[in-house]
């Protein structure tokens, strides 16, 4: 199991360097920054939940004074992050529940899998916003962010 969401969280990755590389090349209107940095956000949300870390001072909706330098930064050691993270966990870690609270102060338990599986469905989610919103401004061809054309790549 560890290979597989490895797997899926350099997937994530790819997928989230493309979106942001494509942003910046278009010079795209403010709402996919925002979705970005939410993206962003919320990934280091769930690393300090899952590290046992505060979350308070994060700002699931930051205010866009980043410079794209910036979130590209944030991108990269979040991954490496959860990276390092991930391969320090055994197969019985993944059905272990992790509580925490959300913004809101309400507590919940998940299984670890299921946290995972939350956290690459979240991203995925978010990439098809920006990538609509690209569309809308003007954007012809988006590059694909398919988790088989990564795989694909891998391949090659």
């Amino acid at each position: 199991m560890k290979n597989y969401f490895v797997t899926l969280f350099n997937y994530d990755c790819y997928a989230n360097e493309l979106i942001l590389k494509t942003i910046i090349d278009t010079s795209s209107p403010e709402k996919p920054m925002q979705l970005m940095a939410h993206l962003l956000a919320a990934q280091q949300v769930w690393l300090n939940r899952c590290l046992g870390l505060p979350t308070t001072t994060i700002q699931l909706w930051p205010a866009l004074g980043a410079k794209h330098e910036d979130f590209a930064i944030q991108l990269n050691s979040c991954h490496h992050a959860w990276i390092k993270y991930l391969n320090g966990l055994n197969n019985d870690d993944f059905e272990e529940a992790l509580g925490y609270k959300n913004t809101r102060g309400d507590s919940f338990e998940d299984q670890l899998q299921y946290i995972f599986a939350h956290f690459i469905n979240h991203g995925t989610h978010h990439r098809a916003q920006i990538g609509q919103l690209l569309k809308l401004a003007g954007l012809e061809n988006l590059p694909n962010t398919d988790f088989i054309g990564y795989l694909r790549q891998l391949k090659n």
